[in-house]
């Protein structure tokens, strides 16, 4: 058992290192430094062992105190507290985002790249990896959620034991899950894959969901005293779970079937994401342009991809249409939560940096660009003439600004809506602000998107992701934008910087593209 602790925990870190310096080796100013075999130089791979083990720390805690301040402190906040108690609101939440993370992450059906190459390649033995990964994962769950549950429970009024049970109920629910799978598996022997749930169990998250976000606006709660003893009667169920995960004798053959549909994924990610981008294109042959040149070209990719781009783009822009009347009829029948909601628009303009940033078609049009256009085409040295990169540019740029500003408005407009039926505000400023910056913020994100695929053009002639530099700057735009809902400022104030940055950083991104593209939009190796 220690030897194949040992084993597993060294292979999940060689594995990791070995990202760690591929990702360190794309970033363009270390590229030249960074030697070529660079595998085999000690201090890099001491200090990426390094890097390793911060991150396994950062991992525990970090994803767990990210879950409670936003899915539940952060999104309780929107809330009356004077209607609902802090105390029942802040474990009602728990209650339901736990059910639902109980069977969507058990940890134990979760197939992965380490134990596929622990599991099959190294012929590790099934039963003691699985036992040993998931006793670990557990352990990670409990110790990453304890300080966090802590420190948020008690600012709300939760009772000391009451927080110390909530890490350990998290624990024995996934527990009773993984055990219903595992009779399951008993029964029929198909393994429950966690990452490709049916869709009655997308339907039961959803239910879940809105039961866990919509019954606290209409003042209902499950109360605290029945939400705590549901808890410890999950603590008592997991811990006799944990006779019958241990006991099962089919993990070998579990693993196999897992592992076998995971080789199935790797094998044919590359073809199933170029059928869903042809897909995504219309075969409409009747389709054609009266313009000339890149012009011509621009309108044919916008018409055929219409399922991507307008399509989508119409389809949030009718759920956020959905849910602004959803409140100004909710204002209508609990007129208690004007004073909330006034008071919120007029100081959570940052919270929607994230908004715009999740429903900002961006990604989906450049990824778009190169699977069904550029990929081809960068093969011409035409196409890759500074004159021809910079027109192209200027153009796709006017139209997923198009795109995206059909939701922004419907957003900008309905919070401008909503603020006045909420009660108004002094300063009429306030009204142009709201739907100018979110406007704002939908340009800015489309100009980001679009500048740094083409000054950092990911992707090779086989359509794979290589460039480490641009996941590293999708994942800083992630980070900022989520960080942005934490902040709070006056509505007027934050507008007006948020406009003055978008300005500013759309005419820097036009300079770097003139001066950079035409070198940098090309096929990597």
């Amino acid at each position: 058992m220690n030897n194949t602790l040992r084993i597993s925990f060294a292979l999940k870190n060689t594995y990791r290192v070995n990202s760690i310096l591929y990702s360190l080796k794309q970033i363009p100013l270390l590229k030249k430094i960074l030697p070529e075999k660079l595998y085999r130089v000690r201090g890099l791979k001491v200090f990426a062992n390094i890097l390793s083990a911060i991150w396994e720390v950062i991992a525990t805690f970090l994803g767990k105190f990210l879950y409670l301040a936003v899915m539940v402190e952060g999104l309780g906040a929107l809330y009356a507290r004077t209607l609902v108690p802090a105390d029942g609101l802040f474990l009602h939440l728990l209650l339901f985002l736990t059910v639902i993370g109980a069977f969507m992450n058990t940890y134990l059906f979760n197939p992965t790249r380490d134990k596929y190459y622990a599991i099959v390649l190294l012929r590790m033995e099934a039963r003691a990896y699985t036992l040993l990964h998931y006793g670990y994962s557990m352990v990670k769950l409990v110790v990453g959620f304890l300080p966090f549950v802590l420190f948020f429970g008690l600012q709300n009024g939760v009772p000391l034991w009451g927080c110390l049970l909530v890490p350990f109920f998290a624990a024995g629910l996934k527990m009773v899950v993984a055990v219903i799978s595992l009779w399951d598996y008993e029964r029929r022997g198909n393994a429950t894959n966690e990452n490709k749930l049916g869709k009655f169990w997308w339907l039961a998250a959803l239910l879940l969901l809105a039961a866990a976000y919509g019954l606290p606006a209409v003042n209902i709660t499950v109360p605290p005293t029945f939400v705590m003893g549901i808890m410890a009667a999950c603590v008592v169920a997991g811990l006799l779970s944990l006779k019958k995960i241990c006991a099962f004798r089919y993990y070998p053959e579990m693993c196999r079937q897992l592992l076998s549909q995971f080789i199935h994924q790797m094998d044919t990610a590359g073809q199933a994401t170029q059928k869903q981008s042809q897909k995504s294109i219309s075969t409409d042959t009747h389709i054609t342009s009266t313009r000339k040149g890149f012009e011509y070209l621009n309108e044919l990719f916008i018409k055929r991809h219409q399922k991507i781009l307008w399509k989508s783009s119409k389809r949030i822009a009718a759920v956020c249409a959905v849910m602004i009347l959803g409140l100004l009829l909710a204002f209508y029948l609990v007129p208690e939560i004007k004073g909330r909601v006034n008071e919120l628009l007029l100081t959570f303009l940052p919270y929607f940096v994230f908004i715009m940033y999740a429903i900002n078609r961006g990604t989906g049009f450049t990824r778009a660009l190169f699977m069904n256009c550029d990929h081809s085409l960068l093969t011409y040295s035409f196409y890759k003439q500074p004159q021809m990169v910079l027109k192209l540019y200027r153009i796709r740029l006017r139209e997923i600004v198009k795109v995206n500003l059909l939701p922004a408005a419907v957003i900008g407009a309905g919070l401008s809506v909503l603020l006045f039926a909420s009660g108004g505000t002094d300063n009429p400023l306030n009204y142009a602000v709201l739907l100018v910056s979110i406007v704002c913020l939908s340009i800015f994100f489309s100009v980001h998107y679009l500048t740094i695929y083409y000054l950092l053009q990911p992707y090779n002639a086989g359509t794979e992701m290589k460039s480490g530099t641009y996941q590293l700057m999708l994942s800083a735009t992630y980070l900022v934008c989520f960080f942005m809902m934490r902040l709070q400022m006056p509505t007027p104030l934050f507008g007006g910087l948020c406009i003055a940055f978008c300005l500013l950083y759309s005419l820097a991104a036009c300079g770097l593209i003139y001066r950079f593209a035409p070198r940098t939009f090309r096929l990597r190796p």
